[in-house]
């Protein structure tokens, strides 16, 4: 069922949405957005839309389907936005049986609200007494008046405030708002809707049918299989969490550190996954732990402080290195605190982190100096006119201080991997439909991790394809509702890819093969494309910096030397 919230005139309205049939996650986001939204309109005004869409798989037993899509016109980067988060918001939003929300307009009357899902259908309800709280308070008061059992997302200060860089947080298993729909500023876009949360209870609610539920069960099977068996999903990720590429990218000198101007951080170990997971335990916090229902690999983890008591979680690798690395810190508790203030303010770690390396680079604070990065965080939650400047995103905070090395793609910074010393990684970085974004296009898996073979990922030759490669499959994926992390298993272990396209068949009764949810992925890149090129994003937006390709990154003094005309093929298809 799709429901269409009208903040305007607070109605709510269903229909069955035949036009998008057949599509889920982010191929249902970004078609509604390239359809229904004026590519030139200002992503906080009226004329955006906010769109909540579970993948196909999203809701049921299938092994790390979790995650749901939140799409609309992004205010960071001005391009189409999807960003989907795991927890239990989709979950319970796809048992609800809701295929799409599109929430439209802005409030008149200046109030915020809350969206209240059940089976039953959709209400919008005032929550005056949220005004002003960040995530943390807003989801406890959420839990004392809807119970501890409901998916909540919400949006801190930053979100109200409309930032830029604002994200969406979610609760996981534990109720705790540890999930974020981090990436362009999609918390400003529902802080500008007036809608400061939304609560999604499935109690009553009927388990999700099949079509063919023995051929389900099937493909689950070979999938489960390909994740207990490869071992990236069944010991790196489970041990170390996704913070295990920390030493693995220093090593590899591509480890972005003060700011991108080199590949490797001396305090590199002192921030890495193993340390991460020794802390962890010497503290009595747990190092494994699921964020969505079905999930087996279990990568995500509780961080402690000193005392014992949980201080954040869902410790990302992009994190550690962006509150680490990037600004030459190699404090891991301090560094944790960012994530916990970033995860309650409602911003996106990363392009925080990316921010404060462009003001450190500024001289705003000093490099290393983990506390004044802690009070510029701060800054940021007071909304004062500093902090405002640096809510607004790498980009503006570069021009603002007048900083040459600002490591941006279309106005959203650039994660964790050095494109000169990760070259297919780059290639996404320049050519994705949504600003820089490693999860468009994971080439790193295969430049650095050897997964589904090995290429150098100093050379030039092999990476368009690649990224052209990698991110048409993440399309299909993001419209599945499985989390990104499947694709280490099932690039290696064809099984694991079989199983899920038995699954989406057996889900809906369909007969599609892998290449027919492969042109799948086309339509979803060949659809934010063609919002991108009417919002004004031609071929030639598509290139990173010219720092890049200019200044040579140590340790192994390399640039980025993809001609841009070789660019131009990625989406050659």
């Amino acid at each position: 069922m799709f429901y269409r919230v009208n903040m305007a005139t607070l109605t709510v309205t269903k229909d069955a949405g035949e036009q998008y049939n057949g599509l889920a996650g982010r191929a249902l986001t970004s078609r509604i957005v390239k359809t229904e939204v004026d590519a030139n309109a200002h992503a906080l005004g009226k004329l955006n839309k906010l769109i909540l869409a579970p993948g196909f798989l999203t809701g049921t037993f299938a092994p790390n389907a979790g995650r749901m899509s939140f799409g609309a016109k992004s205010p960071l980067t001005g391009t189409i936005k999807e960003s989907n988060v795991g927890g239990f918001i989709g979950h319970k939003l796809a048992r609800c049986g809701v295929t799409a929300v599109i929430v439209e307009d802005v409030v008149q009357d200046g109030k915020l609200y809350t969206m209240v899902v059940t089976k039953d259908g959709i209400k919008l309800e005032e929550c005056p007494e949220l005004k002003g709280l960040n995530i943390y308070d807003a989801t406890a008061k959420l839990q004392e008046k809807y119970g501890k059992k409901v998916g909540i997302a919400v949006i801190g200060t930053a979100g109200e405030n409309k930032m830029a860089s604002a994200c969406i947080g979610a609760t996981d298993q534990d109720g705790e708002p540890t999930r974020q729909a981090g990436r362009g500023g999609l918390g400003a876009v529902m802080g500008s809707k007036g809608l400061k949360a939304i609560v999604v209870d499935d109690s009553g609610a009927a388990n999700i049918a099949f079509a063919d539920g023995e051929a389900f069960r099937a493909g689950a099977k070979k999938l489960a299989k390909a994740l207990t068996s490869h071992p990236v999903t069944s010991q790196g990720l489970p041990t170390y969490g996704t913070n295990v590429l920390v030493n693995i990218l220093n090593e590899a000198g591509g480890l972005p550190t003060r700011n991108f101007s080199e590949g490797r951080f001396e305090g590199a170990n002192d921030i890495s996954g193993e340390t991460m997971y020794e802390t962890i335990k010497a503290r009595g916090g747990n190092p494994t732990h699921a964020c969505s229902p079905g999930c087996i690999m279990r990568c995500s983890q509780t961080y402690p402080d000193k005392d014992g008591k949980m201080l954040t979680g869902g410790f990302e690798y992009e994190t550690c290195w962006g509150f680490g690395a990037d600004l030459g810190i190699n404090n891991l508790d301090d560094i944790a605190l960012m994530n916990r203030l970033c995860d309650d303010y409602g911003l996106d770690t990363i392009e925080m982190a990316v921010t404060l390396g462009v003001a450190m680079e500024a001289g705003v604070a000093k490099f290393g100096d983990s506390k004044a990065a802690i009070e510029l965080i701060h800054e940021v939650g007071k909304a004062t006119p500093l902090g405002r400047i640096l809510g607004a995103g790498a980009a503006v905070t570069g021009k603002v201080y007048g900083v040459t090395r600002v490591p941006t793609v279309k106005g959203q910074g650039i994660p964790a991997y050095d494109p000169r010393a990760v070259k297919g990684v780059g290639v996404t970085y320049a050519t994705t439909t949504m600003g820089a974004d490693h999860t468009a296009g994971y080439v790193v898996a295969t430049n650095i991790l050897g997964v589904s073979g090995k290429t150098d990922p100093l050379a030039a030759a092999g990476q368009v394809d690649l990224s052209r490669n990698f991110q048409i499959a993440t399309s299909f994926i993001d419209a599945t509702g499985l989390c990104l992390f499947v694709a280490f298993a099932i690039l290696d272990i064809p099984e694991g890819m079989e199983g899920i396209v038995e699954m989406c068949n057996a889900r809906y009764g369909w007969n599609y093969t892998l290449n027919d949810y492969l042109e799948l992925g086309k339509e979803v890149l060949r659809d934010e494309r063609a919002f991108n090129k009417a919002a004004g994003f031609g071929d030639d937006s598509d290139d990173l910096p010219d720092f890049f390709r200019n200044e040579a990154l140590k340790p192994h003094n390399v640039v980025f030397d993809i001609p841009k005309e070789e660019l131009k093929k990625v989406f050659n298809f």
